[in-house]
């Protein structure tokens, strides 16, 4: 290891709260020791730390669970240091088999061309655009050529790579790996090397290839890079990892108002999860607040906060206050302060009112729900329905049939 590291540089409060900083929320930092060290290094110097985070453009759209990460980026960037959102626009042309039981069809040059294109715009609600360096591993992948790919290959062997979990998984199960997955870890080890990283952050299934980084930078004759991993994000369920194909997740693109809504739907449970997850508050703010909780203030409260944050941080300050100011008004119009609440998920796209009113014990059925709409008995949020075709989507509201029976429903 490069001797620089292992110089005495002197561990001072600043350091220790920029230690406290990273390992805010973090599954594994790997070595610990050696981020001190290089921490301490950056204090003593005043040379920023090279961070790293690579993302492969698969998608053209991302949810507040992709976020995590850039969060802790934007930590670390607060902190000085210099962060690099990396775009892989070459090894999305392999495909990252990273949990895969089967292989993964590389995406096409246009495909990727048109998800990078709005990748760092999303990235920009998060990060602070001016201190940010972007680049796309292209720049140095493609000059490899077939002799640079063969010598990099050449610094890691196939018994190494087959103890990674998806593809000794795999080769027992007789199921294929196709040789070029094998580059894919290498190709993002190599790009540290390539932008001499001092800390490589990614998702949990990410620790392999980023392990991959420290190796080849020491293969190269560069002081390895340390990694950290974060976990992936709980959805609105609370219990499995956001995902858009389990309609569990908020959309960083999606409307002030619903954004605001389906924050205040998770649990207060997963309320303080977010918190240390998605919040740029400090953990000594956060940890009063739970406090002040525990002591008995109202936990919707501290849920309003942390949904004006969100709202905030992906439209507007103003946009925030008017999505509370709706909820408050669909909420408390001519409504009572306590009605009985219930949960729902949606399946199947928006559910029609007739179905909602049955599913919420509103109604007997579907046909009596469209009958008490006829009869001009159906109130939602307080204003008349009179459309048997109307349909809810993602959100709270507050159902209403004649003049006592009422029922606050979120669909998530």
């Amino acid at each position: 290891m490069n001797q620089r590291l292992l110089a005495p540089f002197p561990v001072t409060d600043r350091v220790r709260e920029a230690l406290a900083v990273s390992l805010r929320g973090c599954e594994e930092l790997i070595p610990e020791d050696e981020w001190v060290k290089k921490l301490a290094r950056s204090e003593a110097t005043g040379t920023p730390l090279r961070i790293k985070l690579g993302l492969d453009p698969t998608a053209p759209d991302i949810h507040i669970g992709h976020t995590v990460v850039l969060n802790k980026m934007r930590q670390l960037q607060d902190l000085g240091h210099q962060v690099i959102f990396l775009i892989g626009d070459f090894t999305s042309l392999i495909g990252d088999p990273s949990g895969r039981n089967s292989t993964r069809p590389p995406l096409t040059p246009e495909q990727i061309k048109a998800n990078a294109e709005t990748y760092y715009r999303q990235a920009s609600l998060v990060l602070d655009p001016a201190r940010t360096e972007i680049r796309y591993n292209s720049e140095w992948c493609e000059p490899l050529g077939a002799v640079g790919m063969i010598q990099l290959a050449s610094r890691y062997t196939v018994a190494r790579m087959m103890e990674r979990n998806d593809f000794h998984d795999r080769y027992k199960a007789g199921t294929p790996i196709a040789v070029h997955e094998f580059l894919y870890p290498l190709m993002q080890g190599y790009d540290s090397v390539a932008l001499k990283s001092d800390l490589e952050l990614g998702g949990t299934d990410q620790k392999f290839n980023l392990l991959m980084g420290r190796h080849l930078q020491a293969e190269y004759g560069q002081e390895p890079q340390c990694i950290l991993t974060m976990p992936l994000l709980e959805g609105l369920d609370g219990v499995e990892k956001m995902s858009k194909s389990k309609n569990n997740y908020i959309g960083i693109s999606e409307d002030a108002n619903t954004m605001f809504a389906k924050v205040l739907s998770i649990s207060d449970t997963l309320m303080w999860r977010w918190y240390t997850l998605l919040s740029f508050r400090s953990l000594s703010e956060i940890e009063d607040l739970q406090e002040q909780v525990a002591q008995g203030r109202n936990p919707k409260e501290a849920k309003v906060m942390l949904a004006k944050e969100i709202t905030t941080r992906f439209h507007s300050a103003a946009a925030a206050d008017a999505a509370e100011q709706d909820f408050i008004n669909r909420s408390r119009g001519g409504i009572p302060d306590e009605i009985p609440e219930e949960t729902f998920a949606l399946t199947d796209g928006p559910m029609g009112i007739g179905a909602l009113l049955k599913l919420a014990g509103l109604a007997a059925s579907s046909g009596e729900g469209n009958r008490l709409i006829d009869g001009g008995g159906v109130r939602v949020d307080a204003n008349p329905v009179s459309d048997k075709g109307l349909k809810l989507g993602a959100g709270i509201y507050v159902l209403q049939v004649g003049k006592r029976k009422f029922k606050r429903v979120t669909l998530s």
